[in-house]
């Protein structure tokens, strides 16, 4: 007999029952390119009308991943048929993205509170993810498995011994000068700023 299994938390799985696996597979997070074909091809099954640049602008906002495209272009559809010609294109996509408060690098309101909190409340870290899930309102579990792992991965936030740190990029994003001993986004600081 055949057995498949998929997790987003192999860790939490014994050693004896992931050795069982005879293939063991990592799936990775969808490039723009892909996932402007995926939106597309949405586009044309929902017969919605979207140009190339403007499935491109939804891919590239919607994390690496195809359910979020997909949820992201119909909610660009309804914007597009009531406040515009129907037509999917860069700048309507931009300002119905810009009502459901998805930013230029895909983060929702959730991402920016989270990044936020670090730099303001917690003057950029470190700070232990238990007083940011207080901080912000929001689970451990949500923080840890939904929100971290893009911001980890863009580069925005890094999570260290002591807790979580933002980046330089972080700080840029927000339009803050970056303090002195802020780390880049591979964990190195600057020895030799002037």
């Amino acid at each position: 007999f055949t057995l498949i299994g998929a997790t987003t938390r192999a860790g939490l799985l014994t050693s004896p029952l992931r050795d069982r696996f005879g293939i063991v597979q990592r799936l990775e997070f969808y490039d723009t390119a892909d996932l402007t074909h995926i939106v597309r091809r949405s586009a044309d099954i929902l017969n919605i009308s979207a140009d190339e640049a403007g499935a491109r602008e939804i891919a590239r906002r919607s994390r690496g991943t195809p359910r979020i495209a997909n949820r992201l272009l119909r909610r660009v559809r309804d914007y597009a048929q009531v406040r515009a010609d129907g037509m999917v294109t860069p700048e309507v996509a931009d300002r119905a993205l810009g009502m459901l408060k998805v930013d230029n690098n895909g983060f929702d309101l959730m991402d920016r509170k989270l990044l936020s909190a670090v730099i303001e409340k917690f003057d950029g870290g470190p700070v232990g993810v238990e007083s940011l899930a207080a901080a912000i309102g929001e689970e451990r579990g949500t923080i840890e498995d939904v929100l971290e792992p893009f911001l980890i991965q863009q580069g925005f936030l890094m999570r260290t011994p002591r807790g979580r740190v933002a980046t330089r990029a972080a700080y840029l994003h927000f339009g803050i000068t970056p303090k002195p001993d802020a780390a880049d986004s591979s964990g190195v600081q600057d020895l030799f700023e002037s």
